[in-house]
C-alpha cells in the first residue's frame, strides 16, 4: 500500500496544536470529503434512473454534460479538501497506511538509559508478567563497561535508601554492588552553622539508614543485569529519538493505535507504552506538550572525592547548613569521603579553581568555624534547649564532630548548576514520565534518584498488575494510579526541600531564631523523626 492522499489522512493533534486547526483539518478530511462524495454518488444514481437516449446517450447512462459536470465537482471537492489540509501546515503528523513492512512494535519503550532509566528496563525484564512482552531500552551514549573496578573512587555517587536497595534487589543489582563496593551509613548529623540547633537521625537497633554508592557501580550493575535479560529488553546504545508520533485519543480506520518514534538514522519503531526516563531536560516531555514548572537556584554543587585527617569508623552522614548553601560529607571508606557543597555560583567557580591547600583548609572551616553565631541566638537557643529538657526529659542522641579533610583528590574537583522542576502531568495516554523527566530536587536531602527509583516501584507495580488482567499497557485506567501515588510524594519532598534551602540561605536573624527553634523541637519529638526517616527510606 502507499501512503494516504494527503486530504484522506487523518490529523493528529500535538500536545501544544492549536485547537481551531485540529479542528478545521478534522471538519474537511472526515465531514467535508464524505459529504461530497455521497453528493457525487446521488447525482450518478440520479443521471442513471433519468437518463434517455434523447439526452445523448442509451437510456440508463448520463450524458457526457452529465458525466463532465460530475467530473469538475469530483476534482473542486478533492481541491477544496488540498487547501484545507494544506492549511494545517506543521502541525499535521501523520500515520502511513498498513505496508508490507510495518514498524517493529515494542510492548514499552524507555527512552533514557541513565541509573533510572535502565533500572525501569531491568525492572521490567525481571518481572513475571512482563515474560512475553517486547521491551526497548534507547540511550543516546556508549555503552559503559566497568571490566576492572578503579582503585580511585569517582566523584559522583548517590545516596541510596532502604527502599531504593530493595528495588535494585528485586531484580539481582543490588547483590553486583555488595560484591563491588559500597558505604553504609547508619547515623546522620544535620545542624546550623549560625547556631547551635542541630537533628540526628538514627536507629535504636544501628539499622543501615542508607548506602552511599558511586553512579558508575550502579550503571556497572545494571547494564550486568540487562544482559542477562537480552531475550526479552533490547537495548540500543548510541540512538537518540528525534520525533515522536502521538495516536488519536479515538480510535481511527488505518492509523497506528501506537506511539511512533523516529531516530536520528531515520529508522522507525512504534509502542504502545514510552517512558521518558530522559533528565530534566527531558525530550520526551516536550514533544508531548506537558508543561515543567521550572527553576533554577542561585547555586551550584562542588563535588569532589576527600582523604581524611585519620581513619574512623566512617558511618556518619554529616551536613551542615550554611548562609550560602548546605555543605554534605558522605562516607566512601574509612579514610575517604564524599563532598557536595551547594553555593553561589561565584563561589563554586573559586572552590573549583582554588589550590589543593586552600581548598582543603575552606572545607574544615565549613564544618568547624562558628564566624556566624551571634550571642542573641546561642542564648535563645539554649534557653529552648533546656525548657525541653525540662518538659520532655528523654534520651537525645549526643553531639558528635565531623572529621577533618587533610587532602582531595587529584582531578576530582566538579560543578554542576542546580534547580527544581515538576511536570505537571506525569503521563498521558500511551505515556509515562519517571525520574528528572518527572521532577528535579535539590541535593539537599540526599533525594534525587531515590524518588526516580521510588518512580519505578510504583509505575512497575501498576504495569505488572495491568499485564497479569490482560490490560491495555497505554491505557489511563492504571497509568493514573501510578500518577497520584508519586505526585503524592514527590510534590510534598520538592516542596519541604525548597523550603529548607531558602529558610536556611540566609542569616537574618529572625529567620535564624525560627529554625534554631524549629529544629531543637523536631529532634526533641521521636515520633516525629521516625516519621521523616520513614517518609526519606521509601
Amino acid at each position: 500500500m502507499y501512503d494516504s492522499p494527503p486530504f484522506m489522512q487523518p490529523p493528529i493533534l500535538p500536545a501544544q496544536g492549536g485547537k481551531n486547526r485540529f479542528l478545521i483539518g478534522l471538519f474537511s478530511s472526515h465531514v467535508l470529503v464524505p459529504v461530497l462524495r455521497w453528493r457525487l454518488k446521488l447525482q450518478v444514481i440520479g443521471g442513471l434512473c433519468s437518463g434517455s437516449a434523447s439526452s445523448g446517450g442509451p437510456s440508463g447512462a448520463p450524458s457526457a454534460v452529465q458525466l463532465g459536470t460530475m467530473a469538475a465537482r469530483l476534482a473542486v471537492s478533492r481541491w477544496v479538501a488540498a487547501r484545507a489540509a494544506a492549511r494545517r501546515g506543521p502541525l499535521v503528523s501523520c500515520w502511513r497506511w498498513s505496508s508490507a513492512v510495518a514498524d517493529t512494535v515494542y510492548d514499552v519503550v524507555v527512552s533514557g538509559g541513565g541509573l533510572v532509566g535502565a533500572a525501569m528496563a531491568c525492572a521490567l525484564g525481571y518481572d513475571v508478567h512482563f515474560c512475553d512482552k517486547k521491551i526497548l531500552l534507547l540511550e543516546v551514549g556508549p555503552k559503559k563497561v566497568l571490566e576492572k573496578l578503579p582503585e580511585t573512587y569517582s566523584n559522583r555517587v548517590s545516596s541510596i535508601s532502604p527502599g531504593s536497595a530493595t528495588l535494585l534487589s528485586s531484580f539481582g543489582a543490588w547483590d553486583h554492588i555488595c560484591n563491588m563496593r559500597y558505604r553504609a551509613f547508619r547515623r546522620m548529623q544535620v545542624w546550623d552553622a549560625c547556631s547551635e540547633a542541630l537533628i540526628v537521625f538514627d536507629k535504636d537497633n544501628l539499622d543501615d539508614m542508607g548506602y552511599i554508592v558511586e553512579n558508575d557501580v550502579i550503571m556497572h550493575a545494571l547494564t550486568k543485569q540487562l544482559e542477562a535479560v537480552s531475550d526479552r529488553v533490547t537495548v540500543l546504545y548510541r540512538s537518540k529519538a528525534v520525533g515522536y508520533t502521538w495516536p488519536y485519543s479515538f480510535p481511527m480506520a488505518d492509523s497506528s493505535p501506537w506511539v511512533q518514534i523516529t531516530l536520528g538514522d531515520g529508522s522507525t519503531l512504534q509502542t504502545k507504552l514510552l517512558i521518558g526516563a530522559d533528565g530534566h531536560n527531558s525530550g520526551v516531555r516536550q514533544a508531548a506538550g506537558i508543561q515543567n514548572v521550572s527553576w533554577n537556584y542561585d547555586q551550584s554543587a562542588v563535588v569532589a572525592t576527600l582523604h581524611l585527617s585519620e581513619a574512623t569508623e566512617n558511618n556518619v552522614a554529616w551536613q551542615r547548613f550554611l548562609p550560602s548553601g548546605p555543605i554534605a560529607l558522605l562516607p566512601l571508606s574509612d579514610t575517604l569521603s564524599s563532598l557536595v557543597w551547594s553555593t553561589s555560583h561565584e563561589h563554586a567557580a573559586e572552590l573549583v579553581s582554588m589550590d589543593e591547600e586552600k581548598f582543603v583548609d575552606a572545607i574544615n572551616s565549613a564544618f568547624w568555624s562558628d564566624v556566624n553565631h551571634t550571642d542573641f541566638i546561642d542564648s535563645a537557643g539554649t534557653m529552648l534547649h533546656y525548657a525541653i529538657a525540662f518538659l520532655k526529659p528523654t534520651k537525645v542522641s549526643a553531639r558528635q564532630l565531623p572529621p577533618s579533610v587533610a587532602r582531595v583528590d587529584a582531578k576530582s574537583r566538579a560543578l554542576f548548576p542546580l534547580g527544581l522542576g515538576h511536570a505537571a502531568e506525569y503521563v498521558r495516554p500511551r505515556l509515562a514520565l519517571i525520574g528528572d523527566a518527572a521532577h528535579r530536587v535539590h541535593p539537599l536531602a540526599g533525594q534525587g534518584v531515590n524518588m526516580g527509583f521510588g518512580d519505578i516501584s510504583s509505575l512497575v507495580h501498576h504495569l505488572s498488575t495491568a499485564a497479569f488482567n490482560g490490560k491495555d499497557l497505554g491505557s489511563m485506567s492504571h497509568l493514573t494510579g501510578y500518577e497520584t501515588d508519586r505526585q503524592r510524594h514527590n510534590t510534598a519532598l520538592l516542596a519541604a526541600t525548597d523550603v529548607l534551602k531558602r529558610l536556611y540561605s540566609t542569616n537574618a536573624t529572625p529567620l535564624v531564631l525560627l529554625r534554631t527553634w524549629g529544629l531543637q523541637a523536631t529532634n526533641a519529638v521521636s515520633p516525629l523523626k521516625e516519621q521523616i526517616m520513614a517518609f526519606a527510606s521509601k
